[in-house]
């Protein structure tokens, strides 16, 4: 099979890496910190030491980083020069739309294809391949991809057509809107428990009729659970870099105007 390049091995990343190592993928990873990926080489991952390594001629390199600056600082003239002509760099990160388009044009230039395909899905999910894909690019190279996304992570796959940002723009309206229903949750059960009710009772009423999501059904598990402590498999910090990012998208895109 294919030799894939892999860049990004935390959380999200870890699992889906695993997935394709099992799938019978051959990768070629770089993690910053290499430690974090050194049991994927009992995979026969083949860990490298910059992210241009991790490339091959023509070939595929993932990669699933932080935000805008770690994203910029592995999308390099080095990166793009070893894919090559006809190689596609797929950015599966919760990044702005906007640096998607500028990657994306930089990239064309020396005939590198771009695809931004930003994943809805929990660590579990991942290894689960029950999670959600969306992209967006050129066409050719979304479909080339589509058996990495599948054996990776994805259930489901959905396409946004070619402008490289709409897929980001999909991913922080999607992060928006768990960000929102947590706060209704948390809120609604405090409620609930300032006035006498049994907050888990009022849980599997809503979630079960009114409200019977999988965002609803799990995210409310976990307040109620308090499990959004200790060691979550996502930080406060990015969780406020997505936030900020959909302020950002919005003043750019004038929403703000258009609503009222």
């Amino acid at each position: 099979m294919e030799t894939i390049g892999f860049i990004g091995t935390g959380h999200l990343g870890y699992p889906i890496a695993e997935n394709l190592l099992k799938a019978g993928y051959t990768l070629r990873i770089y993690n910053r910190t290499r430690e974090k990926a050194l049991p994927l080489e009992q995979l026969g991952a083949i860990l490298v030491g910059s992210p241009e390594e991790t490339a091959v001629k023509g070939g595929i390199v993932l990669s699933l980083v932080a935000d805008d600056k770690a994203l910029e600082a592995i999308a390099t003239d080095a990166l793009v020069q070893a894919l090559g002509e006809g190689g596609i760099h797929v950015s599966m990160s919760t990044v702005s739309p906007d640096i998607s388009r500028e990657l994306s044009a930089g990239h064309a230039k020396h005939g590198v294809l771009f695809v931004g395909a930003p994943v809805f899905a929990r660590p579990e999910a991942a290894t689960a391949k029950a999670g959600n894909s969306v992209i967006s690019g050129p066409a050719k190279a979304k479909e080339r991809i589509r058996p990495l996304l599948e054996a990776g992570f994805a259930r489901n796959i959905f396409d946004l057509g070619e402008d490289a940002g709409s897929a980001n723009v999909l991913k922080l309206m999607g992060n928006f809107m768990i960000a929102g229903a947590l706060e209704l949750m948390a809120e609604a059960f405090a409620l609930a428990e300032k006035n006498g009710v049994d907050p888990r009772e009022a849980y599997e009423m809503l979630t079960t009729t009114l409200f019977s999501g999988p965002i609803f059904r799990n995210y409310g598990a976990m307040i109620l659970d308090r499990k959004f402590t200790g060691n979550p498999s996502f930080s406060a910090e990015l969780g406020l870099k997505d936030m900020d990012l959909v302020l950002q998208t919005a003043r750019k895109s004038h929403t703000a105007d258009a609503a009222g």
